[in-house]
């Protein structure tokens, strides 16, 4: 018998292209992801897109992927959105969802692909 899908948490990184700054994504995504209990943080980057890391239960990650790539806030564009570094653990390492404000954070946080 194999481990419920429950017990699994589920991360992955993303970035959003499009007029997605300056229309309130990050704090819709966040609204979102504390209605669906999904945990990470979100970022705008220095070249116009927003990133982040997600994760929660796989239900739940699907829910707000989906939110990301076809809703957005009310006043965002969103051309594209791509998910990568998928992977699963057994115990979440997010306690909540951030919105991450501070510039010196984001040549920290911002991935390098």
């Amino acid at each position: 018998m194999s481990m419920p899908s429950s017990k699994l948490i589920q991360l992955l990184d993303f970035e959003v292209f499009g007029r997605v700054q300056g229309v309130f994504f990050r704090k819709y995504t966040k609204k979102t992801c504390d209605k669906h209990h999904v945990t990470g943080w979100i970022i705008n980057t220095a070249h116009g897109t927003v990133q982040g890391t997600i994760e929660g239960t796989p239900q739940n990650v699907a829910i707000v992927k989906q939110w990301i790539t076809t809703q957005g806030s009310p006043s965002s564009r969103i051309e594209k959105a791509e998910f990568f570094n998928e992977r699963q653990n057994s115990s979440k390492t997010f306690d909540s969802f951030k919105v991450i404000r501070n510039s010196a954070e984001v040549a920290r946080k911002t991935f390098k692909r």
